[in-house]
């Protein structure tokens, strides 16, 4: 039966199921099917490639054969997560990916909010001389971008909202490189698409502080102005924490609050879809994100399926997953150091050592410390890893995953219709 390539899904509510070992995609289905959102079967940043050693098309491949061999017809989507050059949106476009995920990151002047109103002033000048604002065309000085935004007022969900000359120019300090990038990376992903359909969304929510309504604001508006093409998702830095592998922490009142603004915005500026990043497991704020989103939502989950995964080794090969936790705690301070995550060091050496059975299993699989040990280690497990016998820890997740496939679609069936059960209940 052939399986459809992966197509643009528009702003129907969607979900993305990160795979970083190529055999998640049967359990990602059996939930997909009980739920009416658009699935991303296929998506991983190029810095997870990087850390698994797989490549754009060992993604994609192995995500069609599984939908091939399901008999999957429906409509799916494939992410190319995090592209930061046009280097990596021209590899996943050959691939057959249509959903690219551009990362600003870099380009973000995270010092903006602490910088006093004469530093604003000359890095705004500066800004204009580099033709950071001109549209047409590069190193042409201008000035005229503001005029936009001074003297208006934007109504926008029944609110009124409006730029003072300090909040619109330290927002313009602290996104404007970053939206340039995003309108260059917009032009490569357009020519390496090469007249096929895809999709664009923008992400910064890896930044240091909280993407205020203006700030997003601006970014929507800016993105419009210069003309990027079918933008279809955006990610804010939210309010409260995001961290991988766990539940949502913070003010859920004040987290509906900020997300109602957020969605008007993306209405007002698009529309487009609100990116939830680090989405996995963060089921006491689901029904709110269910419900103030809609169907502008995009929820994007990645390691929570490894560690599913693990949940399988945990308990069908016991002494091999001690064997990884045990490698995982000397990774640890190395490898937390490019995520935000809570754990400390000294919670990870308090943490006993993994004994088979329910208890232990729920101690590094359900619980916070566990759980954020195993997520942030998975690129040197997955690469690096090897057993007392000198074997790769991947061959033999692999082995025990290729050994008990129904208890792998078991466990994450279980785990991905809970996130989207609650999703829906809102």
């Amino acid at each position: 039966m052939h399986v459809p390539k992966p197509t643009t899904l528009g702003l129907k509510k969607s979900f993305g199921y990160g795979d970083r070992l190529g055999l998640a995609t049967p359990g990602h289905l059996a939930a997909s099917r009980k739920f009416d959102f658009a699935p991303i079967f296929a998506q991983q940043s190029i810095r997870e490639m990087a850390r698994t050693h797989r490549t754009p098309e060992e993604v994609m491949s192995a995500a069609v054969q599984a939908l091939q061999t399901a008999g999957y017809t429906e409509p799916w989507g494939a992410d190319a997560d995090h592209l930061k050059t046009p280097e990596d949106a021209q590899r996943t476009a050959a691939a057959g990916f249509s959903f690219f995920t551009i990362d600003p990151s870099e380009f973000v002047n995270n010092h903006a909010d602490q910088m006093s109103a004469s530093e604003i002033e000359s890095s705004v000048a500066a800004l204009e001389n580099d033709g950071t604002f001109t549209v047409a065309g590069r190193n042409a000085p201008y000035s005229g971008w503001k005029d936009g935004y001074l003297n208006q007022t934007f109504d926008v969900g029944g609110h009124s909202l409006k730029f003072t000359h300090e909040s619109l120019f330290r927002a313009a300090v602290k996104y404007a490189h970053a939206v340039a990038y995003a309108a260059r990376m917009g032009e490569a992903i357009a020519s390496a698409s090469a007249g096929r359909p895809f999709e664009i969304e923008v992400s910064v929510d890896e930044t240091d502080s909280p993407t205020s309504p203006l700030e997003h604001l601006f970014f929507g508006l800016e993105l419009k102005r210069r003309k990027v093409p079918n933008v279809v998702s955006l990610a804010p830095r939210f309010i409260g924490e995001f961290e991988k592998g766990i539940d949502f922490k913070g003010d859920l009142d004040a987290f509906e609050k900020s997300l109602i603004q957020h969605v008007a915005i993306a209405k007002f500026c698009g529309p487009y879809k609100i990116s939830i990043h680090s989405g996995s497991d963060k089921f006491s704020a689901y029904p709110v994100i269910g419900r103030v989103c809609g169907e502008l939502l995009h929820v994007k989950t990645a390691g929570t399926s490894y560690l599913e995964a693990l949940r399988v080794l945990a308990r069908t090969a016991p002494d091999t997953f001690a064997e990884i936790a045990a490698y995982c705690r000397g990774r640890f301070d190395t490898d937390r150091k490019s995520y935000h995550i809570s754990t400390t060091t000294t919670q990870i050496e308090a943490l006993r050592p993994f004994s088979k059975g329910a208890a232990d299993e729920a101690l590094y699989l359900d619980e916070v410390v566990g759980r954020q040990l195993l997520h942030v280690t998975f690129g040197s497990v997955l690469t690096a890893g090897l057993d007392a016998k000198g074997r790769r820890f991947k061959d033999s997740m692999l082995e025990a995953l290729h050994r008990h496939p129904d208890l792998h679609v078991e466990v994450l069936d279980k785990h991905f219709t809970k996130h989207l059960s609650l999703l829906s209940k809102g």
